[in-house]
């Protein structure tokens, strides 16, 4: 991944090609979006009980590297058709809506990304549009009290005050309208239709057709819904794959006028923010945009997973806000519905700090990014200052922030009282207060005024 990577973005539209809506009430959405600033992004489905999968890629030639490890069969026909029919055995009896809702607000996510349908085309939703969900009597699943499970989670982080994204995959590898057999290239031969959309017209509007029925469900029936957050670049009408999304938007805009959509890599009128992914600009972009990176190694859950530390995680939120952004963290729950205990504690961890030094991260606005070790945010005449820390090290006497304007009042985020401070043209000197000298904390905040 790290050749895709180009000054810190990988996987998003270019900055300077972004299209700033034209609709005044999407504007106006965008500046609530950018005030959120965390999100909790959740890719679950059968794929979450085989260890080590991530959803979909394992069924592309395109991303076949993506079963080394994890490819047991050595027919690769017999591996795609065990991993299609992980529906016969998802049963994720453990899960609890509103225990992930609980836990997301109070390790301070504001709004939710959930995957209500991925590449391989199974729906956690209770569309009517396949037999290939989450509600449908082959799935064990069905007869829970949440066999519903998107809106179930939707309604669940609505009560806790959370803003609901939906994760809604363009493709379906699923679909007989998409990856149709008997066509030009072989089924799963790569990410694209194995057709030519402009040599069966008839196949491409079968398809679009669907698509656009089961989006609507999802803002006809789920309640409200902020974000419609769209995966599957490749689908997109330069590439010759013209799902006719403005006419879909203009339809679902009438029923939820606040919708934003996240147009993945394609650009224009309906990508209205950019999402890097699995990587942090190393510089202040000034559209509106979201990280999406995974707290352990994938997107979906692993045994024995590596987490980020919260350490790790703060630096990365820091960094991400810094820069004008807002973070996507994504946790896959395990195949019985729980979130994993490590990844909770780590963001337990998160959610402590925010208690503290969210002053100075929701609602805020880039600065100037970085000086050195130093990251800025403004809100409202504030600038705020964020120092990390490494695991060990420990704040000393005095602190040294390059600043230029004349400042009045100093503050650490968590204390009351004004700390003293001397100020020079090359910045301010800091004293800390006892209680601060000798401590490690994850970063260090400060308001200057």
């Amino acid at each position: 991944m790290s050749d895709m990577i180009k000054n810190g973005v990988h996987g998003c539209t270019k900055e300077e090609k972004y299209t700033y809506p034209s609709d005044p009430v999407i504007r106006e959405r965008l500046e609530w979006f950018r005030d959120q600033k965390l999100a909790l992004m959740m890719h679950f489905g059968p794929y979450s009980q085989m260890n080590g999968i991530d959803a979909s890629w394992p069924l592309s030639e395109e991303d076949a590297e993506e079963r080394e490890g994890v490819f047991w069969e050595s027919d690769l026909d017999t591996f795609r058709q065990q991993y299609v029919d992980l529906n016969k055995s998802f049963n994720p009896v453990c899960v609890q809506p509103e225990k992930w809702a609980e836990l997301a607000a109070e390790c301070g996510f504001k709004y939710l990304l959930f995957t209500t349908k991925h590449h391989d085309g199974f729906c956690m939703f209770d569309t009517k549009y396949t037999d290939y969900k989450i509600t449908d009597p082959s799935c064990p699943f069905h007869t829970h009290k949440h066999a519903n499970l998107t809106k179930a989670v939707f309604d669940a982080f609505r009560a806790k005050g959370l803003g609901i994204g939906a994760y809604f995959s363009k493709p379906d590898w699923h679909c007989p309208w998409y990856w149709a057999k008997g066509e030009k290239r072989a089924w799963g031969s790569d990410r694209n239709p194995t057709y030519d959309p402009k040599e069966r017209p008839d196949l491409w509007d079968k398809f679009t057709e669907f698509t656009h029925a089961q989006m609507t469900e999802l803002v006809e029936e789920y309640g409200k819904i902020d974000i419609l957050w769209l995966d599957g670049g490749q689908v997109k009408a330069r590439n010759g794959q013209d799902i006719q999304l403005e006419r879909f938007v203009e339809k679902a805009r009438k029923i939820q006028p606040w919708l934003l959509t996240a147009d993945r890599t394609v650009g224009g009128e309906y990508e209205n923010y950019i999402t890097p992914e699995q990587s942090i600009p190393d510089h202040v972009i000034r559209v509106p945009w979201e990280s999406c990176v995974t707290l352990g190694k994938g997107w979906s859950h692993r045994y024995n997973d590596e987490y980020k530390s919260t350490r790790a995680v703060v630096k990365m939120v820091i960094e991400v806000v810094s820069h004008g952004g807002n973070l996507a963290i994504n946790v896959g729950p395990q195949s019985n519905g729980e979130l994993p205990a490590e990844a909770q504690r780590v963001l337990r961890g998160l959610g402590e700090w925010l208690k503290v030094n969210g002053e100075g991260i929701y609602g805020t606005r880039a600065d100037v990014g970085r000086i050195g070790n130093v990251m800025f945010t403004q809100k409202g005449g504030t600038r705020y200052a964020f120092l990390p820390l490494d695991e060990g090290e420990v704040l000393p006497a005095t602190l040294r922030i390059p600043v230029e304007q004349k400042l009045s009042c100093v503050r650490a985020l968590g204390l009351d009282a004004p700390l003293d401070f001397t100020q020079d043209a090359q910045g301010i000197t800091i004293h800390l207060p006892k209680e601060l000298q000798g401590t490690s904390p994850y970063a260090v905040a400060f308001a200057l005024m």
